[in-house]
């Protein structure tokens, strides 16, 4: 069979889109805007924090010195995994897998309180030397390079539910429910569904995909059903119910939002920040950027993660090999639900996830796995052939 035309890349069992940009930019055009979704985070948490700074008797910006130094090392991880080569992190999918997996059990193993405290109800972050780290962040990338690898392998088994799609739920599982019980079920869900999408492009079946959600159907209606998950699910269907509990922070960000018009009030000049919109630099950080800089922050902000998803999807379309392809979908996949969940409950279009906004919330580790993901993203660009593909 002749070969396809060189301006053609073939794809893998299910395909993403082609942007039709030119070839050879990707790789600036990320860093750049890394760089911009960063740079305008500080600047927006250096006035999201000033209450809390002021609350907590600090007299320097701690909240952005922090973040600062987050990205840094974020920066550190990008530059270097860009120059990672991807057989590497193949051949790395099960020990990361099983690093990011001890990590979550430390969370929730009894007698680990010292080094992995509980925090607003939750266990979520290992106390470390430097700060605080959260395994989960860790547990995305884990998961996302592990199931490239293992679809890649499984792919002339993938119409078998027994020895297609059963072994990734096996491990799946023990990720998953760790997250779960921390208690992070939105996080657990995240991953969950990243997971599915990279099997999904892999060439998963999907048959298997509706029969595993109609088995996880109750257990997930029971998850939702229990206490403030199911408060959070009425205020979302009624805006009148509960407004000074569960429908508060939702009812909070819209007056934000509302209240910046097309241009903001002013950098700094934000009210919400002050005891109203609770997480303003974190989980709600959206609602600040559409209070302080109006409805054209706004746009800026989507307008730079509209450029970093088409241009990753633009790299998993000419990447190298079947494996780059799906980390490229994975690490995109990341960023895009992130930021689409984290403004759409900003927007109340959906029910409150407590997911930060990538690159611009404050959060060190979900900034540094955000940047070494954009780094692999890198990687995959400098990868791309000049002609066709090898599919294995």
């Amino acid at each position: 069979m002749a070969p396809p035309p060189s301006n053609v890349a073939p794809m893998g069992p299910a395909t993403v889109p082609d942007v039709g940009l030119g070839k050879g930019w990707e790789p600036a055009v990320l860093m750049g805007v890394t760089l911009a979704l960063f740079t305008f985070g500080l600047i927006t948490l250096s006035s999201a924090t000033t209450f809390l700074a002021h609350q907590a008797g600090d007299q320097a910006p701690r909240f952005v010195l922090q973040q600062a130094f987050g990205g840094a090392l974020g920066l550190g991880a990008l530059v270097v995994f860009s120059r990672v080569p991807l057989a590497w992190w193949r051949a790395s999918a099960w020990p990361l897998m099983v690093f990011a997996w001890l990590l979550l059990m430390i969370l929730i193993l009894p007698g680990t309180e010292t080094i992995a405290p509980r925090i607003n109800g939750a266990r979520r972050w290992l106390l470390l030397p430097i700060g605080r780290f959260q395994p989960s962040e860790l547990a995305k990338m884990a998961i996302i390079i592990w199931t490239a690898a293992l679809a890649v392998k499984k792919q002339a088994h993938f119409r078998s539910l027994r020895r297609g799609l059963l072994p990734f739920l096996l491990v799946w599982g023990a990720i998953l429910l760790p997250i779960a019980a921390e208690p992070d079920f939105s996080t657990a869900c995240l991953v969950g569904i990243l997971a599915g999408i990279v099997v999904f492009c892999a060439g998963g079946r999907v048959g298997h995909f509706v029969f595993l959600g109609l088995l996880l159907l109750p257990v997930v209606a029971a998850k939702l059903g229990e206490g403030f998950r199911l408060d959070r699910i009425r205020a979302f269907w009624d805006p009148n119910f509960d407004p000074a509990g569960a429908g508060f922070q939702v009812r909070q960000s819209l007056v934000a939002i509302g209240s910046g018009g097309l241009t903001g009030v002013g950098f700094g000049e934000g009210r919400q920040k002050f005891g109203f919109l609770p997480e303003p630099h974190n989980d709600f950080i959206f609602a600040m950027i559409g209070e302080e800089w109006g409805l054209l922050g706004v746009l800026f902000v989507v307008s730079l993660f509209i450029t970093l998803i088409l241009v990753g999807f633009r790299i998993a379309q000419r990447a190298p090999d079947l494996f780059s392809e799906l980390l490229a979908v994975g690490f995109t996949s990341l960023i895009a639900l992130q930021a689409t969940l984290h403004m759409s409950v900003g927007l109340g279009l959906v029910p409150n996830t407590g997911l930060a906004l990538p690159l611009i919330s404050y959060g060190r580790s979900n900034l540094v796995v955000t940047m070494a993901s954009i780094g692999i993203l890198i990687a995959i660009a400098r990868a791309q052939p000049e002609m066709g593909r090898n599919r294995v």
